[in-house]
Parts: structure tokens; C-alpha cells; sequence
């Protein structure tokens, strides 16, 4: 009879758990499909992504065509290894952009994240939900474009040594991206204003996760430095996964295993963001401006 009963009991804690995973994935999909068709009113702002891309992308094979035409390698980089290399630079971010920061700090300035506070789902979650739709339209028309220009015209190769562990980095390095921006958005909660934080941030994010220029290039000690900060699983590690190895501050991992420290690290600041939202709808007064 109690086995019967312990029986019924896991069933039953199987189908809340189904029901509760589906409507959540219903949420996350409708949520993902309505910011879609919304942002593809704006087309044009792809399109203008489309031109500034490629034509920052070409600054940076003239630079680095110039500073090659001495010697054949940098810190055993060659020249078409530096340019693959800013070319899966430009591709990813038009995978992972992410818009949270400012998004979550405009909606506390206003108060109108009081509206939000009223709904069955937290705000993280719907944020990350609006991301997935913004980024599958900035796939078809901004990443898609981008790649055949790249290939095409540049005839850059742009394949993955190991496709699987490069498309688990590329998502993990989406959620890290969101995962961040929006802990910088929080701290509206305490400051409601926060352009200078974003700003300072932007720059400090672009630097140490590898987009201005590859880590491997600047000084021992900032290398030990950016090796420990989560900003490197951003892009520098999706990057030289699809590559097919990666080193930093005297530090080389297999691919299986900079992946799965780029699993743990997305896990932990996942909590950490959770933590700090939950800490930051505390200070919220939903006054606005």
C-alpha cells in the first residue's frame, strides 16, 4: 500500500514537473515570437548591421595586413589566423547581442518595471525570452548577409574543427552575454541611471572578452587577469573552440573541457544574477520619472 502511494506521489510530481517545463517553453516561445515581429518593423537598423560589419571587418584585414607584411606570425598567429579570427569575432557577436542592460535599467528609470513586477513570470525570464526573438531575427537578416559576404567575398573559410563543442560554446557564450548585460542593468535598481556604468562596462567587456583584439596579444599580466574574469567565455572562448584549441595565460585546455568550465562559469553567474535581481526588486520604489 505505501508503495503504491510513494508510487502515485513520483507520477505525480513527474506530470507537475512536464506541465510546469511545457508552459514555460510556451512563454519563452510566444514571448520569443512577439518580439520578433516587432523588431522586424525595423528592418533597416539589420540592414545599416549588414554595411557596418563587413566595413569594420575590412579596417581590421588592412590593419593587420600592414603589421604582418613584416614578420609571418604573432604570438604564433598567422596573418589568415587573425583574420578568421576577427571574422568568427564579427559573426558571434551578431549571435549573442544582447540589449538587457539598457532595456532593464529604462524600464526601472521610468518605473514602468512596476507592470512587470504584477506578472506570473520573472523578469529575467522574460528578458532572456525577448533576447531569443531579437537574435533569431538578427540571425536571418544581419548574420546570415554578414557570413556570405565573409565567405564570398573575403573567401574566409568559416567551419568548426569540432561543429558540436563550437555550437554548445557559441550558446553558451549567448547566455553568458545576457547573463551579464543584465546584472549591469540591475544595478539600476540602486543608481536608476545607469549610462556611465554601461558605458565604462561596454568597454571593459569588449576588452577582456577578446572582440578588440585577441587575448593571447596583450601583456602576461592581463592575460592572468582576464583568465579568471567570465567575460573571455563571451566571445574569446567561442572562438577559439571553433577554432579547435585554446591557450591563455599559460593555460591550454582540450575542447571538452574549456566547454564544460565555460558550463560551470554560466551556471554560477546564472545564480549569481538570480541572487542579485531578487536583492535588487527590493530597492525598487516604482516611482519613475
Amino acid at each position: 500500500m505505501i508503495g503504491i502511494l510513494i508510487l502515485r506521489y513520483k507520477m505525480k510530481s513527474n506530470n507537475n514537473l512536464s506541465n510546469f517545463t511545457r508552459r514555460q517553453f510556451n512563454i519563452l516561445k510566444a514571448v520569443a515570437f512577439a518580439t520578433y515581429k516587432e523588431w522586424s518593423v525595423y528592418r533597416t537598423h539589420s540592414l545599416v548591421s549588414i554595411l557596418v560589419g563587413p566595413l569594420y571587418f575590412l579596417v581590421q584585414v588592412f590593419i593587420w595586413k600592414a603589421v604582418y607584411s613584416t614578420r609571418e606570425t604573432i604570438n604564433g598567429l598567422s596573418l589568415s589566423q587573425m583574420i578568421t579570427y576577427y571574422a568568427l569575432a564579427a559573426l558571434i557577436n551578431y549571435i549573442i547581442m544582447d540589449f538587457a542592460d539598457w532595456n532593464l535599467q529604462m524600464l526601472i528609470h521610468t518605473g514602468k518595471f512596476l507592470t512587470y513586477l504584477l506578472r506570473p513570470m520573472s523578469h529575467v525570464f522574460f528578458a532572456f525570452s525577448q533576447k531569443l526573438g531579437h537574435r533569431v531575427l538578427g540571425i536571418i537578416f544581419e548574420f546570415l548577409p554578414v557570413y556570405l559576404i565573409i565567405t564570398i567575398v573575403f573567401k574566409i573559410r568559416i567551419l568548426p574543427v569540432e561543429p558540436l563543442w563550437a555550437v554548445i560554446s557559441v550558446l553558451l557564450g549567448f547566455i553568458m552575454m545576457f547573463l551579464i548585460d543584465y546584472c549591469v542593468g540591475i544595478t539600476a535598481f540602486w543608481l536608476t541611471r545607469t549610462s556611465g556604468i554601461r558605458r565604462m562596462f561596454l568597454l571593459l567587456r569588449d576588452i577582456s572578452s577578446g572582440v578588440l583584439i585577441p587575448l593571447t596579444l596583450l601583456p602576461g599580466i592581463l592575460q592572468k587577469v582576464f583568465f579568471f574574469l567570465p567575460f573571455q567565455f563571451i566571445t574569446y572562448v567561442p572562438i577559439r573552440v571553433f577554432i579547435g584549441s585554446y591557450d591563455l595565460a599559460g593555460n591550454t585546455f582540450s575542447l571538452p573541457q574549456i566547454v564544460g568550465i565555460q558550463a560551470i562559469t554560466t551556471v554560477a553567474i546564472a545564480v549569481l544574477t538570480v541572487l542579485f535581481y531578487r536583492r535588487g526588486i527590493k530597492q525598487f520604489t516604482g516611482v519613475g520619472v
